[in-house]
């Protein structure tokens, strides 16, 4: 694809006409209509203009991507996700560039899973995940996002406000997540788990909207049960709900309050997997839904305040791959500054070795 039709795409999704875009970056629009139909050039001074303005780096002009990228590009029909698609595709050419010079990055994944067909082998899809994550088959998914790293899924998360809970780019090998950090912690994590699901059948490239939406369709729904059934386990649900109910004077509202720290999930996922398991019936479920954890429950119960996946999150094997070419002096202390989204200021970064007089002398003689 030339820069004149990328250009016109990146102009499309911003919802700027010709005329606009030649305004804010002082062209005339006949100038950026010439452009974008290949028949006058683009200076580099002023496709560093046209990017800035367009919110893309010069490169997304210039280089075609990732093949998933690519493909999906050429694929997308859905405007509403271009928010999390530009993201993801930043993100994904990050990490290329990372993997590429810092060996190790990403890890082995597993081997593709098959999708599952019906919600029982939905289950078993998270029975063997946590099998590939090395939980035991009852034990709380503590930290997601710092288990995922270990079977090459790298997951970010930033702001991207009212749009897509999270989308997945396969790579060649292993893959990059990326999830909606505006969401709460609870969809947060379902988000990541659902991700989890497309990345072990081999997905090449997803953007989801809605996670655990009413309307998906089937292959969304068995991956929403896989990712309920992956933070919640059946049996060890089924256990810790009967003991907590069982106690003296605990209400079915404290019950639920315990349950979701204990799991960390929210309480639309937890009513939706003690419904879907008949561990509550129809009315049990509803009220569950409408639980909202205080304060008050926090300090009373003990509770743990969980704030996984909160933006802007990169994954801790990515951030230590940037240091490494900083120190090694592959990247610019600009450039690991961009590669770590800002979430480093230049005196965080580690302090480079002092290059030996002599060596200085073998430059300048």
């Amino acid at each position: 694809m030339t820069i004149g039709r990328r250009l016109a795409e990146a102009r499309a999704e911003s919802g700027m006409t010709q005329a606009q875009l030649a305004s804010a970056v002082g062209m005339a629009r006949s100038v950026v209509a010439k452009i974008e139909n290949e028949t006058r050039r683009i200076s580099a001074v002023e496709l560093v203009s046209v990017a800035r303005e367009l919110d893309r780096r010069v490169e997304w002009f210039v280089v075609a991507g990732p093949q998933a990228v690519v493909s999906h590009r050429a694929n997308r029909t859905e405007p509403t996700t271009r928010a999390i698609d530009t993201e993801l595709e930043r993100i994904v050419r990050d990490v290329e560039f990372v993997a590429e010079h810092a060996v190790g990055l990403i890890e082995r994944p597993p081997a593709t899973q098959r999708r599952p067909a019906s919600p029982s082998e939905s289950e078993t899809l998270a029975a063997d995940a946590r099998r590939f994550l090395s939980l035991e088959p009852g034990e709380p998914v503590q930290d997601l996002s710092v288990l995922l790293p270990g079977i090459g899924l790298l997951p970010f998360a930033v702001h991207l406000g009212q749009g897509a809970d999270a989308g997945t780019v396969l790579l060649q090998r292993g893959g990059v997540c990326l999830v909606n950090g505006d969401t709460g912690v609870g969809r947060r994590r379902l988000a990541l788990a659902h991700e989890l699901g497309h990345y072990l059948v081999a997905d090449p490239y997803t953007t989801d909207w809605r996670v655990a939406s009413a309307d998906a369709d089937a292959l969304e729904a068995r991956l929403d049960r896989f990712a309920r059934a992956l933070l919640l386990p059946e049996a060890a649900l089924r256990q810790s709900w009967a003991e907590w109910r069982a106690r003296p004077d605990e209400s079915l509202r404290d019950s639920a309050v315990r349950a979701g720290s204990h799991y960390r999930v929210d309480m639309a996922t937890l009513s939706r997997r003690l419904a879907e398991l008949r561990i509550v019936d129809a009315s049990e479920a509803a009220d569950i839904r409408r639980v909202k954890t205080t304060q008050g429950d926090i300090v009373e119960k003990d509770l743990v305040v969980h704030r996984e996946l909160e933006p802007v999150f990169l994954p801790r094997p990515y951030q230590q791959a940037v240091l490494s070419l900083y120190r090694s002096e592959t990247v610019t202390s600009d450039r690991a500054l961009g590669l770590l989204m800002n979430t480093f200021s230049e005196d965080d970064l580690p302090d480079l070795p002092a290059v030996p007089e002599g060596e200085i002398w073998s430059f300048i003689s």
